[in-house]
């Protein structure tokens, strides 16, 4: 087994519990470790004779508040932050992030139409036009059965004015009825709940495992036309990427809202300490991606308390100086992807 992964395992179930040992209320670790074994025994007596027994007093906090709350952070992590690393992967560009291709956009438009609507319909309808940007930017972006990647990037970035043009105008229209959809679009967890949870689990372990099958395609890739006299179906697997890439980003911000720079960041991290190899940076880079989110929804939670922070506005101000960090290493051409 190799040394990193154990390591990002404990280090992913020792920022989970600290997430939800911390928070508005103050708990002790006996209140939340109890709360969590009530937790398990409830659940298995679903299934076994198994008697809970009495609940403990922070029960509700801590297994119905806190926990689906830092366990949905951390597979939003994982999905974020594996379509990071195979985003830089498809389109050869070490700055490319999971929202490149007009996710976020779609997902802002749909979220201002489901406000128009009725706000229940926000989350649902930013799913939907989630899938619709990519669709609309891969035909777009389509030429003779082929899909080049400048082509394709650059039409998501005229899809995503064009839709955030249209969202604008809802917003300055609809100041009201947009209230909510703000605070989406910021990023959040707030009120997430068990089928959330299980949600993003299964989105999540199926996306980072295809991935992590399919990493000699991911190093192949790279090599951009050269690979297809290695034997790659390069339009095949373009395709597959980008489908995967995008149901990574359309579940997440179903689920959570937008929250960038977590599938810039952990690639970028895990590539220094592992090297470009896609067998160890695609798994590698979900866990850490899931460790950061956690560890950002933390912050959200305390660093004003009683007052919650979107956590869209902490991974922004963790990952711009980031961020510009690396493009003055692009910029000297000290970066490859």
């Amino acid at each position: 087994m190799r040394k990193w992964l154990p390591a990002l395992l404990i280090l992913s179930a020792l920022s989970i519990f600290l997430g939800v040992y911390f928070g508005p209320v103050s708990l002790s670790v006996s209140d939340v470790t109890q709360s969590l074994t009530y937790g398990v025994k409830l659940t298995l007596s679903r299934f076994t004779e198994v008697n809970p027994g009495k609940a403990p007093d922070y029960f509700v906090i801590v297994w119905q508040l806190r926990l689906p709350e830092v366990l949905l952070a951390y597979f939003v992590g994982l999905a974020l932050a594996s379509a990071g690393v195979a985003s830089q992967a498809l389109f050869r560009n070490p700055l490319a992030d999971p929202y490149i291709i007009g996710i976020s956009s779609g997902a802002a438009l749909g979220s201002a139409i489901g406000t128009l609507i009725n706000p229940a319909y926000m989350a649902p309808l930013a799913l939907l036009f989630s899938f619709l940007s990519v669709f609309i930017v891969y035909t777009i972006a389509r030429t003779n059965g082929a899909v080049p990647v400048d082509t394709l990037l650059l039409a998501g970035i005229a899809y995503g004015f064009l839709a955030n043009a249209i969202t604008w105008y809802i917003y300055v229209t609809h100041p009201q009825e947009s209230h909510l959809s703000w605070m989406w679009l910021l990023g959040s967890f707030n009120g997430s709940t068990w089928r959330d949870v299980g949600i993003m689990l299964v989105v999540s372990l199926l996306g980072v495992g295809f991935l992590s099958w399919r990493w000699r395609e991911l190093n192949l890739i790279l090599l951009g036309e050269e690979s297809i006299a290695l034997g790659l179906d390069l339009h095949l697997y373009r395709k597959i990427f980008l489908g995967v890439i995008a149901t990574l980003t359309a579940f997440a911000v179903y689920t959570a809202g937008i929250i960038g720079f977590i599938g810039l960041v952990s690639p970028h991290i895990m590539r220094l300490l592992l090297g470009p190899n896609h067998r160890e940076l695609t798994p590698a880079t979900a866990l850490f991606g899931g460790v950061l989110l956690v560890i950002a929804d933390l912050l959200a939670r305390t660093v004003a308390k009683p007052t919650v922070i979107p956590v869209g506005i902490v991974t922004a101000l963790m990952g711009a100086p980031f961020f510009l960090y690396l493009l003055m290493r692009h910029k000297r051409g000290e970066l490859v992807a």
